[in-house]
């Protein structure tokens, strides 16, 4: 999992957008795993 912190209106936009693509991942997944970290992350630069 390559996450970075939200530094810009850059890293957040693009952090949105793999949060719109993973929406229906399921929990307790690699790929639910990554939506739970980024939703983390944007909620902290928000």
């Amino acid at each position: 999992m390559d996450i970075q912190p939200i530094k810009n209106a850059v890293s957040h936009a693009a952090a949105l957008a793999q949060i719109e693509a993973l929406m229906s991942a399921k929990r307790d997944t690699p790929e639910g795993d990554r939506l739970d970290v980024l939703v983390t992350l944007v909620q902290a630069y928000e």
